[in-house]
C-alpha cells in the first residue's frame, strides 16, 4: 500500500538529535512533598495549550522524585530561568540532592512550589488538572492560578546541546527606498540589472 509505512519500514531516528535541532527556553519545575520536602527539575519540555482557561503542559521523567511529589501534591510551579541562570539549570538537571540549599527561594501558602527568586525571570504557580503517561514520561497538564514576573531580563535558552542567551536587538533596518522611474510610477521594484 503506498503513502503508509511501518514502524518496522525504518530502524527509529535518533530524536535526541532531531529535538537539539529545535531551541527552547529553560524551566526548572518545582513543588514540595507532604512531608514539605522541596523537590525540582529542569525542564526544556514545556508548551502553553489554551488560553481559557489558562493551561500549561510539562513531562516529566517517569519515576523522578519530582514527578513523584508534583502527583502527590497536586501543584507545581514552573521556574522560567533567565540567561545569567545556566548554573542553576545544570545543578537541577544534576540530581544534586542538595539543591535547595545551594539557591535561592522562597515559598508560602499560595505558591504551588519553592519560587527560585535568584535564577528566574517569571513564575507560574499551576494546580495539576490531568496526567498521562507516555512511554519513559508523563504529561502533566496544569491550570495556571497565578503568574509573577520577577524582573524583565533576557530568558536562558537550550538548543545544540547547550545553553545560550537570546541574541540583542538588531541593528534598526535602513528605511525603504521609494523607487520610481523617470516616466513617473512612484514605487515600481528597481529592474535587477539597474543600480540602485
Amino acid at each position: 500500500m503506498t503513502g503508509q509505512q511501518t514502524s518496522t519500514d525504518h530502524p527509529p531516528g535518533d530524536l535526541r538529535s532531531l529535538m537539539a535541532a529545535f531551541p527552547t527556553g529553560v524551566s526548572i519545575v518545582t513543588t514540595s512533598g507532604s512531608n514539605g520536602t522541596n523537590w525540582g527539575m529542569t525542564c526544556t519540555s514545556l508548551c502553553s495549550v489554551s488560553l481559557d482557561p489558562p493551561m500549561l503542559l510539562v513531562c516529566l521523567r517517569c519515576g523522578s522524585p519530582t514527578l513523584n511529589a508534583v502527583r502527590e501534591s497536586g501543584r507545581f510551579a514552573v521556574n522560567l530561568l533567565h540567561e545569567q541562570a545556566r548554573p542553576t539549570a545544570e545543578l537541577f538537571a544534576s540530581g544534586d540532592p542538595d539543591r535547595f540549599e545551594r539557591v535561592a527561594w522562597y515559598s508560602d501558602e499560595s505558591a504551588a512550589g519553592p519560587h527560585l527568586t535568584d535564577s528566574s525571570h517569571t513564575i507560574a504557580d499551576c494546580s495539576v488538572a490531568a496526567t498521562h503517561e507516555v512511554g519513559d514520561h508523563t504529561m502533566v497538564l496544569g491550570k495556571v492560578d497565578i503568574v509573577t514576573q520577577l524582573r524583565s531580563q533576557q530568558p536562558l535558552l537550550y538548543g545544540l546541546r547547550r545553553y545560550a542567551s537570546w541574541p540583542p536587538p538588531a541593528e534598526k533596518a535602513a528605511p525603504v527606498k521609494n523607487f520610481s522611474r523617470a516616466r513617473g510610477q512612484a514605487g515600481c521594484v528597481p529592474d535587477p540589472e539597474e543600480g540602485l
